[in-house]
C-alpha cells in the first residue's frame, strides 16, 4: 500500500464454536482484530454461526453492511499443523458432522446452477510464504473442504462476481484456515497470541499485493 492509498476495510470473519468444543480460534481471533485494529487496514469483525443456512446469509448481509475492500474469512481446521489459506471453493455440501443447527447435508450442492468450483480472490502463495517466514508454519491448501466452511467461501466468492469494493477496485475475497490452539489438544506453537499474529501478516501481506 503506498503512503497516499486510502486505508481499505477488511471485513473479518469467523465462526462460533462447534462439535462440542467451548471455543473457535477462528472466531477469536476475527473479534480480537477487531477489538485492536491493524496498522494497514480499518477492520470490521463478524462471527458466524456453523450453520449451512444462516452462515452465508449472515456474510452477505454483513458485506452489504460494511461494503468492505477485503473479506477474510477464517474457519478451524483442527487437524492441520499450518495455517492454510484455501485456493478453491467446491459447490459441494457434505457435512462429516451436523452444523449447530442439526443439519448434516450429503453429496448436495450449493447452488444448483452454480459452476462446479470457485477460486479465491487472495494471493494464497505470498500470504502462505509471509506467514511461514515469519515462523509461523503456514501452507497453501487446494480445498476448504465440503463442510460450513467450503460453503461460506463459495458463496462470498459468488458475491464477489457480482460487486466491487468501496474504492472501486475488485472485492477481494478468500478463506484462511486455522490449525487447533493448545485448548483443543492443538500443537502448543499454535496459541491464539501466534494464530493472531499470522492472520494479521496474511492482512498485510494482502494490502501490499492489492491491485
Amino acid at each position: 500500500m503506498t503512503p497516499t492509498a486510502p486505508m481499505p476495510t477488511v471485513l473479518m470473519t469467523g465462526f462460533e464454536p462447534f462439535g462440542g468444543d467451548d471455543h473457535n480460534p477462528s472466531g477469536d481471533v476475527a473479534r480480537r482484530l477487531g477489538e485492536l485494529g491493524h496498522p494497514d487496514a480499518h477492520i470490521v469483525s463478524e462471527v458466524l454461526p456453523v450453520s449451512f443456512a444462516q452462515a452465508p446469509a449472515l456474510l452477505a448481509a454483513a458485506i452489504d453492511r460494511h461494503q468492505p475492500d477485503i473479506v477474510i474469512m477464517l474457519g478451524l481446521a483442527a487437524d492441520r499443523q499450518a495455517i492454510t489459506p484455501e485456493r478453491v471453493a467446491l459447490n459441494l455440501a457434505d457435512a462429516r458432522i451436523p452444523d449447530n443447527d442439526g443439519a448434516q447435508p450429503t453429496d448436495a450442492p450449493l447452488e444448483p446452477h452454480g459452476p462446479a468450483a470457485r477460486f479465491t480472490l487472495l494471493p494464497v502463495k505470498q500470504i502462505a510464504h509471509a506467514i511461514d517466514a515469519a515462523g509461523i508454519p503456514a501452507a497453501v491448501s487446494l480445498s476448504a473442504g465440503t463442510y460450513v466452511c467450503n460453503a461460506q467461501m463459495y458463496i462470498a466468492l459468488g458475491i464477489a462476481e457480482q460487486r466491487t469494493g468501496a474504492n472501486g477496485k475488485p472485492l477481494q475475497v478468500g478463506f484462511i484456515h486455522v490449525p487447533a490452539t493448545p485448548q483443543l489438544g492443538g500443537d502448543p506453537r499454535f496459541t491464539l497470541d501466534e494464530l493472531e499474529r499470522g492472520i494479521r501478516i496474511a492482512i498485510t501481506t494482502i494490502v501490499d499485493q492489492r491491485p
